[in-house]
């Protein structure tokens, strides 16, 4: 069974529902319509330009072209890491993007090679929309952890110092802040698989229903996309902080405050 298409004056009427939200922000006195007017198209032309380009990668298939795609994919959420977290672009960027790439790869190729199993293990059609989910939320998890981090430790900045003055080496007086933070970015992940299939059905799982699937069967990608999303938010959030470390401190243990972007 196929999914229904969406005509265009139904998508024109779809954009009609903007306005229920737009006119109750107004109401209480948000001006938020150029925002939300500018969000709304920016997402619509991205979206747009998205589906021409997957709609070519999926008929050529070629390895190149799908990889290429990913790496685009990873450039993009490391900037994106880092502008959101707070921190300079060019003292960590290339740590967060070793983590992530480490880990979001190595999710990727153990899922489509080892579980999925498709007959061409570059296939755009599982490796593209599957390392983007767990890149999507490994990004998510990675501004939680450096924010978290990095707030706490400029935040208890005396508390460090107290630490190293009673002996403590770097690691061990910012592993209470190091563990908070990790915590806090695999949270909502736990949060999710907890409740999955009782509070809501996921986005994956709801998708492969709409596209024709079978219940049991979209139930089975979902468990493996989310196990991958869990593994690969929490290789790369503990690998990121730890090479960062040495990027923000100097050799003194003193933290480094340029390193932090002044809207921080």
């Amino acid at each position: 069974m196929e999914t229904l298409d969406i005509a265009t004056p139904q998508m024109a009427l779809l954009y009609g529902l903007c306005l229920v939200p737009g006119l109750l922000l107004w109401l209480i006195g948000l001006q938020l319509s150029r925002d939300i007017g500018l969000s709304i198209l920016r997402m619509t032309i991205q979206l747009a330009l998205v589906g021409i380009y997957l709609k070519t990668l999926f008929n050529l298939n070629n390895p190149w072209l799908n990889g290429l795609w990913i790496l685009v994919m990873l450039i993009v959420a490391d900037l994106s890491i880092l502008r959101r977290a707070g921190l300079k672009a060019r003292y960590f960027a290339l740590a967060t993007f070793s983590a992530v790439a480490a880990s979001v790869l190595f999710s990727t190729i153990y899922l489509v090679i080892l579980v999925i199993q498709p007959t061409h293990f570059y296939d755009a059609r599982y490796v593209v929309p599957l390392a983007g989910m767990i890149l999507g939320n490994c990004l998510q998890g990675n501004v939680i952890a450096l924010e978290r981090f990095y707030s706490a430790v400029r935040k208890n900045e005396n508390e460090y110092a107290t630490y190293l003055m009673l002996g403590a080496t770097r690691w061990e007086a910012v592993k209470p802040y190091f563990k908070e933070a990790i915590k806090a970015a695999i949270n909502p992940t736990i949060a999710s698989m907890t409740t999955m299939g009782l509070v809501s059905l996921p986005g994956m799982m709801t998708g492969q229903i709409l596209g024709g699937s079978e219940p049991w069967l979209a139930v089975k990608y979902q468990i493996a996309i989310m196990v991958c999303i869990f593994t690969s938010t929490t290789i790369a959030g503990i690998i990121n902080l730890k090479l960062s470390l040495n990027i923000a401190f100097n050799n003194f243990d003193v933290f480094r405050e340029e390193v932090i972007t002044k809207t921080s």
